[in-house]
């Protein structure tokens, strides 16, 4: 992988195509040699795939499965538990949409500067990005703890689940500041190029998760029982380990960022600025996609209790199953990033298509797999046979739609990472909002055909979005974006 970059001319260049700009740090880019018309070398690019792919691809993996122990083990106090803690995660995602785009941002201009060789203006971003995470954090902990009553009765718990849902709502936005950090430091470890600290910690995290959980869910070794406060206790937890564990490689100059500068200086418009240029798209496309899902469960909510809880069991092996999409994303992103910052469009563009080739291959394998043992997997889940049934038949219908993912996954990783997410959020918008739902209702519910209808909606709106998303970065508008 790409991970830095070496340079003579020192002078700052003036809305130069493709350049990440003037230091944010108040000093010239030592600018690498103009490499526009180098062609690239496939077997650097492919190993710099696999070193950034296979360990974020680990780490959501062990991320899944923890969440799938917790949830078992909430399960354990009854359906309440499990009803509380679902009616409470779904405000938060919508709370994590400014976070996740304030890390769009940071990556994107980390990967720039890393590949322009500037390590000094990397720590400047850093500490900018978490200086603003730090700030709304806090911002939207006190603001959401207050309104942490109206969120839950907006979400329509019963009377049964309200007490254990908002107390699970208020300790998960009072640690919100942790989350946030989490998010931005590993965000910023992904743009430098390293995938396998976070992958590392998060590891560690995730076990002491599953302790945490076991010792306040259930009040084992003289700890108080919290029950599904208990959870939302044990995830804050992991997640403070998971902000000193990450901050302290860093400041040990153990990965290629480093602190850099005093956070005394305050805050940097400039970086600001171009950090929202970047994130703000990718916001609104989180909350686009948040509310699309949303409505997405409630129409397939309407089709009766075995066709949602075949719905929910097949989202959740679908979970799985997208992580390597997922990983691949990861590894486009950062490598489109870096190499348009050491002025390698060529490369940039060989690295993304390269990285959506092997992305199908590895989600076409898992989608092989889904379509011959869709129905026993389920049955690991359930012995309900209208279940088994339905469920079986969605997740055959999701094994068609995995090379879509792979390709939209990986297309849109590579334009994130050359800063283009305002298209990546209007291909969202159109896949979702204009496909997935419309699809949905209609076969679903107007034809009734229930379940594979919906996920035949689904299956559309990948593909919608791998169309757009490939053919917008085939056509190289990305490469003359600034960020």
């Amino acid at each position: 992988m790409l991970t830095n970059g070496t340079g003579s001319d020192t002078s700052t260049p003036k809305g130069r195509p493709g350049f990440p700009g003037p230091s944010p740090a108040g000093r010239p880019i030592p600018i690498p040699p103009d490499k526009s018309t180098e062609l690239p070398d496939e077997e650097i690019i492919r190993s710099g795939i696999f070193n950034l792919a296979w360990p974020a691809i680990t780490e959501m993996i062990l991320m899944t499965v923890t969440q799938i122990v917790d949830m078992l083990m909430v399960g354990q106090l009854g359906p309440w538990a499990i009803a509380a803690v679902g009616i409470a995660n779904q405000p938060f995602f919508f709370i994590m949409a400014v976070f996740q785009a304030l890390a769009v941002g940071t990556t994107a201009i980390i990967a720039r500067m890393t590949g322009a060789g500037d390590r000094a203006s990397t720590g400047h971003v850093l500490r900018q990005s978490v200086l603003l995470a730090v700030s709304l954090g806090i911002m939207a902990s006190a603001i959401f703890t207050v309104l942490g009553p109206r969120v839950i009765q907006f979400m329509g718990a019963e009377p049964e689940v309200y007490t254990p849902s908002l107390g699970y709502f208020r300790v998960i936005v009072g640690g919100l500041i942790f989350t946030a950090l989490t998010i931005i430091l590993i965000a910023a470890l992904r743009g430098a190029g390293d995938t396998r600290t976070p992958m590392i910690v998060r590891g560690v995290a995730n076990i002491l998760n599953v302790v945490f959980n076991y010792l306040f869910i259930f009040g084992a070794f003289g700890f108080p029982r919290l029950e599904v406060m208990g959870a939302a206790t044990g995830t804050i937890l992991s997640r403070v380990f998971t902000v000193l564990a990450l901050a302290w490689v860093i400041s040990k100059n153990r990965t290629v960022l480093s602190w850099s500068g005093s956070f005394r200086a305050g805050f940097d418009r400039e970086v600001i600025r171009r950090i929202a240029r970047v994130g703000f798209p990718a916001a609104m496309e989180q909350i686009i996609m948040r509310s699309g899902q949303l409505i997405f469960v409630r129409t397939v909510a309407g089709m009766g209790t075995s066709a949602m809880a075949a719905h929910q069991i097949a989202m959740n092996i679908e979970s799985l199953s997208i992580m390597p999409g997922f990983g691949f994303s990861v590894a486009a992103t950062t490598l489109v990033g870096q190499h348009l910052g050491a002025r390698r469009p060529l490369w940039a563009e060989r690295a993304g298509f390269m990285t959506s080739r092997v992305a199908v291959i590895s989600m076409s394998i898992m989608g092989i797999l889904l379509f011959a043992f869709g129905p026993s997997v389920v049955h690991l889940y359930t012995d309900d046979p209208e279940v088994i049934a339905l469920g079986g038949i969605a997740l055959r219908i999701l094994a068609l739609a995995q090379p879509f993912c792979a390709i939209s996954f990986t297309m849109a990783g590579s334009l994130r990472g050359a800063g283009d997410t305002r298209f990546v959020m209007i291909s969202t918008a159109l896949g979702i909002w204009g496909v997935r739902l419309g699809t949905a209702y209609t076969l679903g519910v107007t034809l009734g055909l229930g379940v594979p209808g919906a996920w035949i909606g689904l299956v559309a709106d990948q593909l919608l979005r791998s169309l757009l998303t490939r053919r917008r970065f085939a056509g190289g508008a990305w490469k003359g974006i600034r960020v």
